[in-house]
């Protein structure tokens, strides 16, 4: 993968935390340094790591799918990017009734928003990419956008953040057309 095609993930990626992060920015949880540190290294961590654990898997199962695995990144890629499209289109907003920023709910704030990692993992896995550097860029975006997100939560409010998961969402699919006409042509 080139480096743009791993940047633009990246995003795609990063967009669920971003805009969960738009979303808290507008509570009262997200004033001071130590929960906006929290949010964004959290979300970053997570990000980083599913996707180690998800080609960690994908090495295993490699070998047994290479005549498809196109076919399959593919669509990891749609699902995850029409899952994120869906949710963005979703009107209904969650409401964080109790501070978000620690214990239980960081981190279940911060599995939810890195499950699709783990299918980014299991793609970069079929497709034999280094996981080295799409990690480092993953985790780094991840939570540097999730720190602005959190910065600009109190500007641009929780609907925006619904946009920048459909635009996520298109991303990935972009991605995922790209390998499968790769493979084909």
């Amino acid at each position: 993968m080139t480096l743009i095609e791993i940047l633009l993930m990246a995003v795609g990626l990063a967009m669920d935390c971003f805009a969960v992060s738009l979303g808290i920015g507008t509570t009262r949880y997200a004033s001071g340094r130590r929960p906006l540190f929290r949010l964004s290294f959290h979300f970053g961590l997570f990000q980083a790591l599913m996707p180690v654990l998800g080609w960690s898997v994908g090495t295993q199962i490699a070998g047994l799918v290479s005549a498809f695995d196109h076919w399959l990144a593919f669509g990891l890629l749609g699902f995850v990017g029409v899952r994120m499209i869906r949710s963005g289109l979703d009107a209904d907003s969650e409401s964080h009734s109790k501070d978000p920023s620690r214990g239980s709910a960081l981190i279940l704030l911060s599995i939810a928003t890195s499950i699709d990692a783990f299918a980014i993992g299991l793609t970069l896995a079929m497709l034999q990419t280094n996981i080295f550097r799409p990690v480092l860029v993953i985790g780094l975006m991840a939570g540097g956008l999730s720190l602005f997100g959190l910065k600009v939560g109190h500007r641009l409010g929780q609907s925006f953040g619904k946009r920048m998961e459909v635009i996520g969402g298109v991303i990935l699919i972009l991605i995922g057309l790209r390998v499968l006409l790769s493979h084909m042509l």
